[in-house]
């Protein structure tokens, strides 16, 4: 409703996912847990619901909440897009951070966060209040995979990725090459986590892609990412306007 091409859903096939930045977070479901076991999963946003779609066909029986503020894409959704009998999904009309609060801790094996506001990241959803609620709710072995959007010299993802790190002692990000050389603005997927990162099966899946990204480790996220001061609730600022 912004303008911006939010979603790509294929109702005879769900797991079909079109966006590039989506098949991504795509490959992070497949790789947190053996294949196909049921998953806790939190989406904060929700649009038309591709990837909550994509775990219940690919991950049956899994439990999912959508944290989406915007009734009428929820509205619009169940009309024209809606969801398979007993997929699991349940939609709750709440702002990631107020939806978060009220979820107990630990009670996510995955937290992806894909929301947009105006075709921006929200600046609430980039702090280090806000990666501690999200660490609060993945626990100790929980995954979080986010949804960046910026372009080089990346001084806004700098100061996301700072923020990241006060609550989570491990993380990488994957990337468009094109995006990772400066040519274009694009999408960032930072994984994060204070159990075991999917690193190994994140890059095996890099390189047979159909669209082939890049994988970088802690290492190399400091290298190319590294030295911003954290965002925080007092001091934030949504991603930077596409175009």
């Amino acid at each position: 409703m912004s303008g911006m091409d939010q979603s790509y859903v294929d109702l005879t096939d769900p797991t079909r996912l079109v966006f590039e930045y989506v098949r991504r977070l795509g490959d992070v479901v497949d790789a947190v847990g053996p294949a196909g076991e049921p998953l806790r999963v939190v989406h904060v946003g929700g649009a038309g619901l591709t990837l909550p779609r994509y775990v219940a066909a690919t991950r049956p029986r899994s439990a999912q909440v959508v944290l989406e503020p915007d009734a009428r894409v929820t509205e619009l959704v169940r009309r024209e897009l809606p969801l398979p009998r007993q997929s699991g999904i349940k939609v709750r009309a709440a702002d990631g951070r107020t939806g978060l609060a009220a979820l107990r801790d630990g009670s996510a094996d995955l937290v992806v966060v894909d929301a947009f506001a105006d075709a921006r990241v929200p600046g609430s959803l980039v702090t280090a209040e806000a990666y501690a609620e999200l660490a609060r709710v993945a626990g100790g072995a929980g995954v979080v995979a986010l949804n960046l959007t910026d372009r080089a010299p990346f001084a806004w993802t700098r100061r996301a990725v700072a923020a990241v790190r006060t609550s989570f002692p491990h993380l990488l990000l994957t990337a468009e090459p094109a995006t990772l050389r400066a040519r274009r603005a694009g999408n960032l997927v930072v994984v994060a986590t204070a159990g075991t990162l999917p690193l190994d099966a994140l890059r095996r899946r890099a390189t047979t892609a159909g669209s082939p990204y890049r994988v970088l480790d802690a290492a190399a996220v400091s290298d190319s990412f590294g030295g911003g001061a954290p965002f925080t609730d007092a001091d934030t600022e949504p991603s930077p306007a596409p175009g």
